[in-house]
């Protein structure tokens, strides 16, 4: 898996919005503070659209503008703007032998994970699970999410994945495992399963995350990733942040008891508490990077 070249100041990065459409003075905010960081902008057109009130353009001016940031050789890395919804709408529209061939810095999650998980497996270069322009860094880069997320972008022959302070990784089934990380959004992976855009887990660290989803909606698709055999095809699994995610019918019966419940004949290593996903602070993962975790030393590290 290749790790694309890092990024300096002065560099040019682009902003897309590959999902669900911001405010015309949300795009104008979120190009001067990456100008205040000290980067040059472009604009992907499509930050300034909106279709239907939940898209950010069609799927197709969506891909023209992703194919058009990965061919022009000035722009060093690209960032999403947010997530949403609707990026599925551009995966038969990319040009992935093209993207191959020219890969950089690609940062988003939740409805991103589409294209993290297309890149990864379509591309064969590490994306980052990490912040996005108007959902974390406009009114929110906190420290330690800026922190983790330059020194992913940055890691030289490895990272130790850290959660902010007071909150430690948990272990639900000890062991120890090694494998590329993919992953990201839960509700995301079992939509493409069964589709050419499916989720490969064999041999690898499944990382999964969600957000705003009720426990009876996560056990339903927890069992899909279950008989479609994507659990058990993983070397372990990662639980990130599910953030607001509760069970209104009986609060006592938590994700993180469902999850148990799930994985209750699962005889591979399982963290959880990881604080990456919609969660406040973040953590960054590298998606694509070599992975071990390790329950006994409560230890994830990624190398390249």
């Amino acid at each position: 898996m290749f790790f694309p070249n890092k990024i300096k100041k002065g560099d040019t990065i682009a902003i897309i919005a590959p999902s669900s459409p911001v405010k015309r003075e949300e795009a104008d905010a979120c190009r001067k503070l990456v100008e205040n960081m000290g980067y040059k902008v472009r604009m992907g057109k499509c930050t300034y659209e909106s279709v239907h009130g939940y898209s950010a353009g069609t799927g197709r001016s969506r891909a023209e503008d992703i194919n058009e940031m990965f061919g022009d050789e000035n722009v060093k890395a690209i960032w999403c703007i947010r997530g949403g919804d609707t990026s599925s709408h551009t995966l038969d529209k990319l040009d992935y032998e093209m993207i191959r061939n020219n890969p950089k810095i690609f940062v988003g999650y939740s409805d991103v994970t589409n294209l993290n998980v297309n890149f990864n497996q379509k591309c064969g270069f590490v994306t980052f699970h990490g912040p996005m322009v108007k959902s974390n860094m406009l009114n929110s880069y906190d420290d330690f999410t800026r922190r983790s997320f330059e020194k992913a972008i940055n890691m030289e022959d490895e990272l130790i994945l850290e959660n902010p302070e007071g909150e430690d990784f948990c272990v639900m089934v000890v062991g120890r495992a090694e494998g590329t990380v993919t992953g990201g959004n839960l509700s995301l992976i079992v939509s493409m399963i069964g589709t050419p855009y499916e989720i490969d887990t064999k041999g690898k660290i499944l990382f999964i995350e969600d957000v705003e989803e009720n426990v009876r909606r996560l056990d339903r698709m927890m069992y899909q990733l279950k008989y479609s055999g994507k659990l058990q095809d993983a070397a372990g699994i990662i639980f990130g942040d599910f953030t607001d995610c509760i069970n209104e019918s009986d609060k006592n019966y938590t994700v993180v008891e469902m999850l148990k419940d799930v994985l209750s004949d699962y005889d591979k290593p399982v963290m959880y508490n990881i604080k990456s996903g919609h969660c406040y602070p973040m953590s960054t993962i590298p998606l694509g990077a070599d992975c071990i975790m390790d329950t006994n030393l409560k230890m994830i590290k990624f190398s390249i």
